[in-house]
């Protein structure tokens, strides 16, 4: 009888009031957070793509005579100079060939030579000295015709660049059209990618960006944007463009694919850490310490990149923001700001992306 009287008061006890102090003092209770304030960076709006190096100028070299090869001045992967002699041909014939043809040069040359002086003394006619002209300038055209055949059996690099692979060694017999090598000119050097339609009116030329490859995991080649296409592809929708890459090392390669990062726009803006935000569906919140108590806050967010997000409206410079605990806190929850300096996440621990 005693205990049912018992259970009976701790009933009455709590339903009139006594469970109310003891709920207000678990309410009291303050949730330790730390906070941090919104920082002003420059942010940079990004969109990525994946495109194929190439080469800004690429040749195959090939042979204009037919004839056998007697000197080969340059090996596979080499670098050469515009002008550089590569291969020579056999040119005896056509050295021969150029000596008759200077000699006939010479021979009509002083037949004109002659006759003018005769016309003035009118020992013969115009219409003789007009014949002669002539020959003179049919030896003319015959002798810069075989000087064109010697230099023929000369193939120099047409620009500077590196060679690639060759089949061919001394005393090989060249037809006219035969590969002899290929040539590429690879730095600086192109990348093509293409820019969804929906940027259009934020690219422009000079832009710059940044490409990654598998075979340099931990290096980022830079670059700018330098030609834009002017059609648009029916099936993608994206705009194809080119950009330039340096590359001073040689280390990049025509048909390399790369992964590219192109900056849009760059601007000053405030940015907290990633990991103050809270996502409900299509809506963000931070938590703000107002005094000694959290307040929600919607925001709109921008642009990220690793660890950081942009912060379009909802903060200011001077707010507050909760960085620990906010997932247990609502609007109105006590708090106590206490510091830690491990309270940020790093980079690697954050769900985090590039700026876009």
């Amino acid at each position: 009888m005693i205990t049912l009287v018992a259970v009976v008061g701790a009933v009455a006890y709590y339903q009139f009031g006594g469970g109310d102090e003891v709920a207000q003092g678990r309410q009291k209770r303050a949730s330790p957070v730390n906070v941090v304030a919104p920082a002003r960076a420059e942010v940079q709006d990004r969109v990525a793509a994946v495109g194929t190096l190439q080469s800004r100028e690429a040749v195959a070299l090939t042979s204009e005579v037919n004839g056998r090869v007697v000197a080969i001045n340059f090996a596979p992967g080499d670098r050469v100079e515009r002008g550089q002699l590569l291969v020579q041909m056999d040119d005896r014939q056509a050295r021969v060939e150029l000596r008759v043809a200077e000699a006939q040069y010479a021979d009509a040359r002083r037949q004109f030579e002659r006759a003018s002086t005769l016309r003035s003394n009118n020992s013969i006619s115009q219409a003789q000295v007009d014949a002669l002209q002539t020959t003179l300038d049919v030896a003319e055209a015959q002798r810069d015709a075989a000087r064109t055949r010697l230099d023929d059996h000369r193939i120099e690099a047409p620009f500077a660049g590196s060679v690639g692979l060759v089949d061919l060694s001394i005393g090989a017999y060249v037809n006219i059209g035969d590969t002899i090598a290929t040539l590429d000119a690879t730095d600086p050097m192109e990348l093509a990618f293409s820019v969804p339609e929906r940027y259009l009116g934020q690219i422009s030329l000079g832009q710059r960006l940044n490409a990654r490859t598998a075979a340099f995991p931990d290096r980022v080649f830079e670059g700018s944007l330098a030609e834009l296409g002017t059609r648009l592809d029916e099936l993608s929708r994206s705009l194809p463009v080119r950009a330039v890459i340096a590359n001073p090392d040689n280390r990049l390669r025509p048909g390399q694919f790369m992964s590219v990062s192109l900056t849009l726009q760059e601007r000053q803006a405030l940015v907290v850490p990633e990991q103050a935000v809270l996502v409900q569906g299509a809506k963000a919140f931070v938590f703000v310490a107002d005094q000694d108590q959290a307040r929600r806050i919607e925001v709109t967010l921008g642009a990220r990149e690793p660890g950081m997000v942009e912060v379009v409206t909802g903060l200011d410079a001077s707010d507050s923001v909760i960085v620990t605990g906010q997932d247990r806190l609502s609007s109105g929850d006590r708090i106590t700001v206490v510091q830690d300096d491990g309270a940020l996440l790093s980079s690697d621990q954050s769900l985090t992306r590039p700026w876009q």
